[in-house]
This record gives C-alpha cells, sequence and structure tokens, in this order.
C-alpha cells in the first residue's frame, strides 16, 4: 500500500492529544493536534519523554485516526509509504535534515554524508551536525531517521535503541529467498 506522501504543515490551532497504537516492539505513542502528527514515541523512548500526566494531552481513540492507521499498517509490513500531515519543530538546519530524511525510499539507506550533501553541506564538514539533528527526530518512523547509517555501514545511534533500528530497517528488507536444493 502506498499514500502520496509526507507533508510539511504550520502547527494548526487546536488541543493536543495522543493514541497509542500497539506493535511488534511494543506500545507506539503519537502525539499531534487535529490529524497533524506532531511526535511519536516508540516503546523504548516513551519513558525517557515521560512528564507530566497529560503533557500530551488526553487519550482519544478517534483523534490521529489516519496516523494510528498508518503506523500501524507501516509496522505491520502492510505500507511503505505515508499519506500524513507533520509538523516539524526544530532549528532551521534540523527541518532541511528532517526534511531530506523523507526523501531516503523505503527499503534503501544512505550514510550521515550522503544526507549533508542532498541537503547541500559538505559531508566531510557535516555529518556529525546531521547526525545530532537526525537524534532530534521528534517523529521517528514517520520521518525515517532509521534509514541513516554509518559511512561504514555500521548501525549507529537511534533514540530507541540500535535493536529497535535494525527492527525496523529488517521490516523494510525484502524477503531473502531460500537457497534452491539440489534434490
Amino acid at each position: 500500500m502506498s499514500g502520496m506522501g509526507v507533508r510539511v504543515v504550520e502547527r494548526p490551532d487546536g488541543p493536543t492529544v495522543h493514541a497509542v497504537v500497539e506493535s511488534g516492539m511494543g506500545p507506539v505513542t503519537l502525539i499531534g493536534v487535529d490529524e497533524v502528527l506532531t511526535g511519536l514515541l516508540l516503546p523504548s523512548t516513551r519513558e525517557r519523554n515521560v512528564v507530566a500526566a497529560g503533557a500530551y494531552g488526553p487519550r482519544t481513540g478517534t483523534a490521529l485516526r489516519a496516523a494510528a492507521t498508518q503506523v500501524t499498517e507501516y509496522l505491520a509490513g502492510d505500507r511503505t509509504e505515508f499519506d500524513l500531515d507533520v509538523h516539524l519543530v526544530g532549528s532551521a538546519f534540523q527541518v532541511r535534515v528532517w526534511e531530506g530524511l523523507l526523501r531516503i525510499p523505503y527499503g534503501t539507506t544512505w550514510t550521515y554524508g550522503e544526507l549533508a550533501a542532498d541537503i547541500g553541506h559538505d559531508p566531510r564538514t557535516s555529518s556529525r551536525a546531521v547526525g545530532a539533528a537526525n537524534g532530534a527526530n521528534r517523529i521517528a518512523v514517520v520521518v525515517p531517521c532509521h534509514r541513516v547509517i554509518g559511512a561504514n555501514g555500521t548501525l549507529t545511534g537511534f533514540a530507541a535503541g540500535v535493536e529497535r533500528k535494525r527492527y525496523l530497517l529488517d521490516l523494510e528488507s525484502p524477503p531473502v529467498a531460500p537457497e534452491p536444493t539440489l534434490l
């Protein structure tokens, strides 16, 4: 299943709400205003991001319906693209990095240097800054920071942990056909 893409929009007026969807990784918390996604917390990041009760607004089963459906489909392996509005909050550089992440196709990875080059920066001098911006992404999965790897092909930093990064990359990998055997 595919969508029309992720659209970066201005923050709408209205109350913040959240929804929780279950996944093979555990509960995923979606945060937003109206149907605009402003945050996505994977299971291991939820504890680090917990603040006073109600900070993400009330939990509701009706808000963020499109995001909840699409994230559930993605995590089940039934969606390769999102068709959602998101609001990105960060510096101009961070937003450019996150917009660059949206150009990384499903099932592929880029290095931090490739992402730096994509946004018009010298990979030799900007890879670390790109990595820091990547790590500040509040809408993981939808803004696919998990698709960025080290220059030597290693899995490096991911707010939810490298094991969850591997899980997401494996989810996006085509199934490996078994080797034919001679009878």
